[in-house]
């Protein structure tokens, strides 16, 4: 049974020497000096991001090597930000902007919605934003409110704009590359419960396509479909069903919008069952969307219905109670007995 990773698919890539073993948070600030050294036009901008280094550290040292010019530390106003970097991208820069936090891009929305999404088609093809704005989302670090939500959907519900989430250090490190490289706006959802998770990156390495996803383990009794910090989870529940002997496929899903639907099929018809994981709320969730489009496409592969297993339709809740809204080893596992017994 195959389990190779992102990071072991880059290195073979380029060879092991150039291979080196790092967290997510610091391959994205590798990623983002990359970019810095390569282009000009690249800044990095948001809350505390400069003299800080960011609220997590992901930005550290970026401004002492590229100045307050390149790497600027803004005023607390989302909807500022946004708009700054957007006047920016009309005038050639490339921005790369921070939210500090998942629940802070709010005031941002309009911005995002209203202007980034949209100037492309408004303007028939002519004016492109490229403008990477990067969200640390999700729970599992013992949180404020507003500090651990998971608004994917939302802006994959909206057309114009790239929504992806790594889940390693190698995709990380990559997918930032390749988002402040992209001529369409890209919102980059980092897992912050993951940002100290280890693996090889390979600077050199020739990254697969941004919106493909990645079987990552092998299987043939169940497909576990994830992105962002749920993949880590997948790992541990395929690890767990196979004591039983069952072996569990898991696909990193890697981009919210667009959706790699082609893997998602391929991987259903060997098989013939899904379950969906993801920390948002089930309830107009991406699984929603990704569980009616598979069974239109495998309806006669199916062996049972698409289940989806994620966050509860309420407010994130104080952090003493985290873990029972998030999904876990128990619940992911519960929804494949369901599975299997059809």
């Amino acid at each position: 049974m195959s389990t190779q990773t992102a990071a072991q698919t880059a290195a073979q890539t380029a060879g092991p020497s150039a291979a080196k073993s790092m967290a997510i948070a610091k391959a994205i600030n590798e990623s983002l000096r990359r970019a810095l050294e390569a282009d000009p036009k690249v800044l990095v901008m948001g809350e505390d991001v400069g003299k800080l280094g960011g609220v997590f550290r992901v930005t550290d040292g970026l401004q002492k090597d590229f100045g307050e010019d390149r790497v600027i530390d803004t005023p607390l106003a989302e909807s500022g930000i946004v708009g700054t970097a957007i006047g920016l991208a009309l005038r050639g820069y490339r921005p790369v902007v921070e939210i500090q936090f998942d629940g802070f891009v709010f005031p941002a929305y309009d911005q995002i919605v209203t202007q980034l999404a949209k100037m492309h088609a408004r303007s028939l093809g002519k004016v492109k934003l490229p403008v990477v704005v990067r969200i640390p989302y999700g729970g599992g670090i013992g949180a404020v409110e507003h500090h651990s939500e998971s608004p994917e959907a939302l802006f994959a519900h909206v057309a114009g704009l790239k929504v992806v989430s790594p889940s390693n250090a190698s995709d990380a490190y990559w997918m930032m590359q390749q988002a402040i490289q992209s001529d369409d706006p890209v919102i980059f959802f980092e897992p912050k419960r993951r940002y100290w998770d280890k693996a090889e990156v390979n600077p050199e390495a020739i990254p697969g396509p941004l919106h493909k996803a990645r079987v990552v383990r092998e299987g043939t009794d169940l497909t576990l479909a994830a992105y962002g910090p749920m993949v880590k989870l997948c790992q541990e529940v395929a690890d767990a069903a196979a004591e039983e002997g069952r072996a569990l496929e898991i696909l990193d899903l890697r981009s919210v919008s667009p959706l790699d639907f082609d893997s998602i099929q391929a991987s259903v018809e060997r098989t013939g069952r899904l379950i969906v994981v993801h920390e948002a709320p089930v309830f107009f969730g991406s699984g929603a969307e990704i569980a009616a489009r598979i069974t239109e496409r495998c309806f006669y592969h199916l062996e049972a219905p698409v289940l989806r297993v994620g966050g509860y339709h309420a407010p994130y809740p104080p952090a003493r109670l985290e873990e029972e809204y998030l999904p876990n080893l128990d619940r992911v596992l519960d929804a494949v007995d369901r599975s299997l017994a059809y």
